[in-house]
C-alpha cells in the first residue's frame, strides 16, 4: 500500500509541477550512468521562482533566471548555489561535478550536473546530499532517483533526512 501511494505520488508529481502557481515545494533529481561517457549524469528540476527567491535571499541579487532580463552572470550564483547545497561522494569521498548548464520547460529549470571519469568497476557507493531550497522552505522535498544499470532506488529527502545512498 505504501509503495502504491509513493508510485502514485511519484507519476503525477510532473503533472503538478507544469501549473504555474504552487503552493508545495519540490524538487526531482535523477542520477544516471552514462557507459559511453563512463560518466554519472545529473539533472535537477526545481521551480523557477523558488529558485530566485533563495538567490535573493543568499547572495541578494535579483536573477530574473528564464526571462530576457537574465543577469549575465546568473548561472555563476546558480552554480555557487548548488555548490553549496548539492553534494555528491563517491566511495566515501567528496567529489565535485561540473554545472554543464540549463534549460526551461515552462516554471521548471532544469540543470545539468556530471561527474565525468567513472569506472563502474570501482563504484562502491554513491551518496547524495541534497538540501537545495531547504533552508528557505521548511516544507521542500527533494526527490532523488538513482539508475545506473539495474540498479534503481528513489528516496523523498526532507530537512531531518537530506542524504540519500545507492550501494553497489
Amino acid at each position: 500500500m505504501q509503495f502504491g501511494i509513493k508510485g502514485l505520488f511519484l507519476l503525477i508529481l510532473p503533472l503538478l509541477m507544469l501549473f504555474g502557481a504552487h503552493k508545495f515545494y519540490v524538487s526531482v533529481t535523477n542520477i544516471e550512468y552514462y557507459e559511453k561517457g563512463k560518466a554519472l549524469q545529473i539533472t535537477s528540476r526545481v521551480f523557477i521562482d523558488d529558485y530566485e527567491k533563495v538567490l535573493e535571499e543568499r547572495y541578494d541579487v535579483k536573477t530574473l533566471i528564464g526571462t530576457h532580463e537574465e543577469l549575465s552572470n546568473a548561472d555563476e550564483y546558480i552554480e555557487k548555489y548548488l555548490n553549496a547545497k548539492f553534494l555528491v561522494k563517491i566511495n566515501g569521498k567528496p567529489t565535485p561535478y561540473q554545472f554543464l548548464g540549463k534549460k526551461f520547460d515552462n516554471d521548471i529549470m532544469i540543470c545539468f550536473l556530471e561527474i565525468p571519469d567513472i569506472s563502474l568497476e570501482q563504484l562502491e557507493t554513491i551518496e547524495i546530499q541534497n538540501e537545495l531550497l531547504m533552508d528557505i522552505f521548511e516544507e521542500q522535498k527533494n526527490i532523488l532517483h538513482f539508475k545506473i544499470l539495474e540498479k534503481k532506488k528513489s528516496f523523498v529527502l526532507i530537512r531531518e533526512s537530506n542524504k540519500g545512498m545507492l550501494i553497489f
